[in-house]
């Protein structure tokens, strides 16, 4: 519901809207609406058919036919940086090796609310931008830049270039998040569950920090860290994006 409220807003075309028949069809009413406005073609189906059509994803009972969405290209990456439009300095998450869908859409629903200027991912080894991650999303995937780089540790390197700190997140760290310091320009970036960020993309961060873990778990899920590294950078901030 939220991912096609968020395409709605955003004013993209939808072409067809599938609505669960009965009580969905009231409760959606206002989303409705919204669809036929934009020229939408709304259809009422059955469960069963949401169903099928979700592979059993929990639909809230409404499904958008839209056009797929693409990663930003990286020309358009280095384009914002040279003309950097907010007041605030430039906070920006990285994801490497994050493949997983549900992982990668619950990371871009962290950086929307924390308030990121853009997502960069690697061409291989990473996720899609696919209906799971936007479903997943929650509507971030519309709003916040998802910028695709054909080799992320070049990426990085021409980070520094525009004065952008890079601060890597690794177990074995010796540094706390917390003394890090998120204030000025700065890239985040956070490796896949279990093999951690690549060799390459590790030693061309300026520094690492990691998580205190006072438990029995060695590690956190991949986007309950970014959530957690990235609300210490809005503290650090003071809540200015």
């Amino acid at each position: 519901m939220h991912a096609v409220r968020a395409l709605l807003d955003r004013g993209e075309t939808v072409r067809v809207l599938w609505v669960q028949e009965g009580e969905a069809q009231q409760r959606l009413g206002d989303l409705v609406e919204a669809a036929r406005r934009g020229g939408a073609r709304v259809e009422p189906h059955p469960r069963d058919d949401l169903d099928r059509l979700a592979q059993e994803a929990s639909h809230q009972g409404v499904i958008a036919f839209a056009a797929p969405l693409a990663c930003e290209s990286e020309a358009a990456l280095w384009f914002k940086l040279e003309a950097w439009p907010h007041a605030a300095p430039p906070l920006l998450l990285v994801l490497d090796g994050v493949t997983d869908v549900h992982n990668f859409g619950a990371c871009l629903r962290s950086a929307d609310a924390a308030g990121v200027h853009g997502v960069i991912v690697p061409k291989d080894k990473a996720a899609p931008l696919n209906a799971t991650v936007r479903k997943v999303a929650c509507g971030a995937a519309e709003s916040v830049p998802v910028y695709q780089v054909t080799n992320l540790a070049r990426a990085l390197a021409r980070l520094k270039a525009y004065g952008v700190w890079i601060t890597g997140t690794a177990g074995e760290a010796e540094s706390l998040l917390y003394a890090a310091d998120f204030c000025g320009p700065t890239a985040l970036v956070m490796g896949a569950e279990g093999k951690g960020m690549r060799r390459l993309t590790r030693e061309a961060c300026d520094g690492l920090v990691k998580l205190p873990m006072a438990g029995s778990v060695s590690s956190l899920n991949v986007s309950v860290a970014t959530g957690i590294c990235l609300f210490e950078a809005v503290r650090q901030r003071g809540g200015v994006r």
